[in-house]
């Protein structure tokens, strides 16, 4: 695998801090902000210093009960080969649910959701992962996520689970210890123990984020300094390998240059620190060996390999066995000996229906389910909604003012978003219209005219002075 070295997700509002900052060796953008056609000035002048460009995708769906969408991977596949990239991301989560598959309406999270950790949900992501192996032209890897909900009836811990997934499909791993750190929080997992489980020669890279704890629930915020729990779990995760690369998310409430780098450097030690304990009990290991007449056995092949010695596989798990955590019966290629993956898509895509709807649609929640969690997390998906639809929408808070919010949020919690963000936007736009809303006259007249121009196929006007003519009007009603 490539070593990356040490990196920072690339976002536009730190564009020219990150081209300005020292020991950077690559960057990761998300795939879904990239226009191959169209990169930004930033990522061209880092492509031609050297500095490796890693697209991350959010919108696949991979845990989702459907296969992924063909244009979603064409989309994909075009932004790896504009970025000359090495390889690509994506997430161990569902993003959507219902539709035909389940005879349900079509539901959008807006948010990367966890999948259970079930033998139905582990051959659907499979298949959906090898598929998705099979259309883009760079290795796979993929992310745990961070969850505020768990799913009752589970078969497997997450290392289990990671682990047979990457032995049954070969994909690679990327592994966020933020996110084992919001699980241990929220669902009191242990990161070490999650850690010892997995194949750690499947990693391609790690992801470090910082976050908040409120109410006892821990948020994944991409916003907050990276706390030393977190940092912790990276030393443990750098005792057991050295991982290839490691970044530094943040994707908004920026600081200052200075101190971005200074958690660059905190990064830097955590594994650093790591690597010395790493290298402490490979003398340990290799001191006992060679004191028990074992050289053969000290870490880093003391004694020389034999040419026709088998390859060490991923398939043995760290137990030496080949059955999950159920016990069950493995069939050919580690499979499940149990109904084909079909019928799984449809058990879980009713599943997973049924606990979306539950966070978007107001409707009842699952049995099993923590009732106070589903509706933290709830309100987290709506919160975030509003907070997006104001990003690619900057318009509509402009427009309502300080309104904006509570009318959002009182939409969003009998209108489920079927679409994407800028649907959802055009869609707010349209409900609060059709009620007569805003009650100011001219902020009504403003939004109208804001959602004409958006809501058709193409602008209402091409010719350049009669849309200056619109914003000037616009500019002076908002005074």
């Amino acid at each position: 695998m490539e070593r990356l070295g040490t990196g920072i997700g690339w976002r536009p509002e730190i564009a020219d801090a990150v081209e300005r900052m020292p020991g950077i060796d690559w960057v990761e953008t998300v795939a879904e902000n990239v226009c191959p056609g169209h990169l930004p000035e930033s990522l061209r002048r880092l492509r031609e210093r050297g500095v490796t460009v890693v697209p991350h995708g959010v919108s696949l769906g991979l845990g989702g009960a459907d296969r992924p969408d063909e244009g979603r991977l064409a989309a994909l596949a075009e932004r790896v080969e504009a970025l000359g990239s090495p390889l690509v991301t994506e997430h161990i989560a569902f993003v959507r649910a219902g539709g035909s598959l389940t005879a349900t309406p079509h539901l959008e999270a807006g948010h990367l959701l966890p999948v259970p950790r079930t033998r139905d949900a582990l051959d659907v992501l499979c298949e959906n992962v090898r598929i998705a192996q099979q259309a883009l032209p760079v290795p796979l890897a993929v992310e745990n996520i961070a969850a505020l909900i768990a799913w009752p009836g589970e078969e497997m811990t997450e290392g289990q689970f990671l682990y047979e997934l990457a032995d049954r499909t070969g994909v690679r791993l990327l592994i966020d210890v933020a996110n084992l750190h919001t699980n241990h929080v929220n669902r009191a997992e242990d990161p070490a123990k999650a850690l010892a489980e997995l194949p750690l020669e499947a990693i391609a890279y790690v992801h470090v984020a910082g976050g908040f704890e409120r109410d006892g629930v821990w948020h994944d915020s991409h916003a907050h300094p990276v706390p030393r729990p977190v940092l912790d779990v990276l030393t443990d995760l750098a005792s057991r390998v050295s991982p290839p690369g490691v970044l530094l998310e943040r994707d908004e409430n920026f600081p200052e240059p200075a101190e971005l780098e200074a958690e660059l450097a905190s990064i830097r030690r955590a594994v650093e620190a790591g690597a010395v304990e790493r290298v402490k009990a490979e003398v340990r290991a290799a001191g006992l060996a060679v004191a028990a007449g074992r050289p053969e056995a000290a870490p880093g092949g003391w004694s020389e390999v034999r040419a026709d010695a088998p390859a060490p596989s991923v398939g043995a798990t760290p137990q030496g066995h080949r059955t999950g955590a159920a016990g069950a019966t493995r069939g050919a290629f580690g499979r499940p000996e149990h109904g084909g993956v079909d019928e799984a898509r449809q058990r879980l895509g009713v599943a997973q229906a049924a606990l979306l709807s539950a966070l978007v649609a107001g409707t009842a929640v699952p049995e099993g389910f923590d009732r106070v969690r589903v509706g933290v997390q709830a309100r987290a998906l709506a919160a975030k909604r509003a907070d997006v639809v104001a990003k690619v929408a900057p318009e509509l808070p402009e427009i309502l003012g300080a309104d904006y919010r509570t009318a959002f949020l009182a939409y969003a919690q009998t209108q489920p978003m079927t679409g994407g963000y800028r649907r959802d936007a055009l869609t707010f736009a349209e409900h609060l219209l059709s009620a007569g809303r805003p009650g100011d006259a001219a902020a009504r007249r403003e939004l109208r005219e804001w959602w004409l121009e958006r809501s058709g196929p193409a602008p209402r006007s091409r010719r350049p002075v009669r849309r200056l003519a619109r914003a000037t009007r616009k500019a002076l009603l908002r005074r």
